[in-house]
């Protein structure tokens, strides 16, 4: 039986291409608020080419696992540092169990995560800017927390595509 790509396939292949051929963006200099959390921060133009070749605008969301090592958990506990969430539905043209990777702020009252890369199957990583968010709180941390991590309610939230981190 001879392969045939799908051109969902090869559009991203095309743009994992793009990427390598420009370097990757990863996370750095953010500059921390009085209450530790994260302040603004500009998404790099590779990033923001990357997002329209994918068909990802602003506003677009999809559902993620916040984290890959803790999926479908009642209650998820994430530190301070790296993460990896694994998208649960399609995202553009990115494909459900995509890797999102980014980095967790807990000292807030709510739990920040910004997503830096997006890692799909059968392919290389490349750059995004997309935050996690939820309605209701339901980002907040759980009074039991320590300082450093952050116990939520549930292990899943909505990516959010944006062009810069406010």
């Amino acid at each position: 039986m001879l392969f045939m790509p799908t051109t969902k396939a090869l559009l991203l292949r095309s743009i994992v291409l793009l990427a390598t051929a420009s370097g990757c963006t990863t996370p750095g200099g953010v500059v921390l608020r009085p209450d530790g959390t994260p302040g603004p921060q500009e998404c790099p133009e590779e990033a923001k080419r990357m997002m329209r070749a994918l068909k990802l605008r602003v506003g677009d969301a999809a559902w993620v696992d916040l984290d890959a090592n803790q999926l479908d958990a009642r209650q998820v506990t994430l530190y301070d540092g790296p993460i990896e969430s694994v998208l649960k539905e399609d995202f553009g043209t990115l494909e459900s169990t995509t890797r999102l990777y980014g980095q967790v702020w807990t000292s807030g009252a709510q739990v920040v995560i910004r997503y830096y890369e997006a890692h799909p199957p059968d392919s290389e990583k490349f750059p995004i800017c997309a935050v996690a968010r939820l309605s209701r709180d339901q980002m907040r941390k759980r009074p039991e927390s320590k300082p450093g991590m952050a116990i939520l309610d549930g292990s899943t939230a909505a990516a959010y595509v944006v062009d810069a981190f406010r």
